[in-house]
């Protein structure tokens, strides 16, 4: 499926604060997830001097085929000087609200999660009213590795299911649903204010998604997303279905009366997209 229908289709304005966004960005040597995966808000994002922090690197070790983050088992080492660059563009960009996510990185041995909170700590150091919203890969599970990122004190705990079971081994095949489900969990039991979202448009059925979103307010979710895949790469996969906007009314009219504190849901609705509403609510 190749021709995007109108509702598809987003403006483009290369602003002086888009310019400025970069810029920043270059100057403190920070990756972006809004670059690395190709995500179709980024000018209006840079445009607002926004943006989500992507550390550990821009090569993941897992191969996820919707996702156009290089995939490779030769990654960067950790670099012990992110953590204060991250701390200082958040003040130089003038942010109240950051989301920190990374590439899966299965080659450490706490999967990254000393990194994430050294990051957290670095920014509330550098930056004490900001919120700090990290977007985490699943640490094959590993409740220990989730406790050092939750020891730091986010403001909200991130972590995305991307799509319904029955695709997870064609979408995410070395990923497993019940044990994103069981990270969520285990942040909520700590007290967290827990997010998570999907994609679709990948071959899932409406019941399955609503499945879904049951299963995340049964574990007591506040924030979801819920977005169209969009194919970003040559080597992902094609698009099933582009989902007609009054579906995506649907879906939040169905998460409101579930219980979430706030649905975002929408064609263009990421992760990190208006991140910053979630925790005004």
């Amino acid at each position: 499926m190749n021709r995007f229908p109108f509702w598809v289709r987003k403006t483009i304005r290369i602003s002086k604060e888009y310019e400025e966004t970069r810029q920043i960005l270059e100057k403190y040597k920070i990756d972006t997830v809004c670059v690395h995966a190709r995500c179709p808000n980024i000018y209006e994002c840079f445009g607002k001097k926004y943006a989500s922090f992507m550390i550990l690197g821009s090569v993941c070790t897992r191969s996820c085929r919707f996702c156009s983050v290089n995939h490779n088992v030769d990654t960067f080492p950790v670099d012990p000087e992110e953590p204060e660059r991250i701390a200082q563009a958040t003040v130089e960009l003038g942010l109240k609200y950051v989301v920190i996510t990374s590439p899966t990185r299965d080659d450490l041995a706490d999967g990254g999660a000393k990194h994430f909170a050294d990051c957290i700590r670095a920014v509330r150091r550098k930056n004490p009213e900001i919120k700090i919203e990290p977007l985490i890969p699943d640490f094959k599970g590993n409740i220990k590795n989730l406790m050092i990122v939750l020891e730091a004190e986010p403001d909200i705990v991130s972590h995305n299911l991307e799509t319904v079971p029955s695709l997870y081994g064609f979408v995410r095949p070395e990923a497993n649903y019940n044990t994103s489900l069981d990270i969520l969990r285990h942040a909520k039991k700590c007290g967290f204010l827990i997010k998570s979202g999907i994609m679709v448009g990948l071959g899932e059925t409406f019941d399955e998604v609503v499945a879904v979103m049951n299963d995340l307010r049964g574990i007591g979710c506040d924030f979801f997303v819920i977005g169209q895949y969009l194919k970003s790469a040559p080597e992902n996969l094609d698009v099933k279905e582009f989902i007609r906007p009054e579906v995506f009314e649907k879906y939040k009219q169905i998460g409101e009366r579930m219980g979430f504190r706030m649905v975002f849901s929408g064609v263009f609705c990421r992760s990190s997209y208006m991140a910053e509403l979630a925790i005004i609510r």
